[in-house]
């Protein structure tokens, strides 16, 4: 019984000190975890597939790149709401959407904001939610479209939020130094961690979208910051 209190106290001590340090680091931002390397400004794209999808899980990067004077398409006058039928109808676990389609919009939005930085999901879509994995695959794929594949080949960078298995994924500030790891592993920078400096932005926006407001979004938001690659 001795070993059980050993273990349990070993980790509430852990998860104290692995919370004081990411406070600590969201007062001295990307000090010790590498940012982004970015222009001097940039016209961001994030695209998303759920009208909650910005809040549960890009709070994080918004956060990081408003503050640094980036302009992210989130202001109302710059959301572009595509009610598609044939996303629409489609949405949901198992049904998939069309990549070309979901290219097309993309490259639309690319020419009309002179956009020179996209953020969206990687290839499984953090919770594996397929439409998730579509609009990855909209933003990356060229073969979805031709005409996406040639404004890539512009100055533009694609980021990608990069997904984490489920015991990283609700270790809490624990996480933080497998997060540190990660990233001295990966000294070409091509992955960018960055610690969520305004975690109760994170709580508000999330709170206004009242039907997701569950335990499990709460823990997702509770995330520590987003991981780009």
């Amino acid at each position: 019984m001795a070993w059980l209190v050993m273990i349990a106290s070993l980790i509430l001590v852990t998860w104290i000190v692995s919370l004081f340090t990411i406070l600590i680091l969201s007062f001295f931002p990307f000090t010790n975890l590498r940012a982004a390397p970015l222009r001097k400004r940039n016209n961001v794209l994030l695209v998303i597939a759920h009208p909650d999808d910005e809040s549960m899980f890009f709070t994080p990067t918004i956060n990081f790149l408003t503050s640094r004077r980036h302009n992210v398409q989130v202001p109302m006058q710059q959301v572009k709401i595509v009610n598609h039928p044939d996303l629409q109808v489609l949405d949901g676990f198992g049904k998939v959407w069309n990549h070309s389609l979901l290219a097309n919009i993309i490259e639309e939005q690319i020419t009309s904001h002179c956009i020179n930085m996209i953020i969206t999901f990687d290839n499984y879509g953090v919770s594996g939610h397929c439409n998730h994995r579509d609009v990855h695959y909209g933003s990356f794929s060229h073969v979805s479209s031709k005409l996406l594949y040639d404004t890539l080949q512009k100055d533009i960078d694609v980021w990608e939020l990069v997904s984490t298995n489920i015991l990283r994924k609700y270790s809490g500030p624990i996480d933080i130094w497998l997060t540190m790891i990660w990233a001295m592993l990966h000294s070409s920078g091509t992955i960018q961690y960055l610690v969520n400096e305004h975690p109760r932005r994170s709580y508000c926006a999330m709170a206004q979208h009242a039907s997701q407001w569950v335990c499990q979004s709460m823990n997702f938001v509770n995330e520590k910051g987003d991981r780009d690659e």
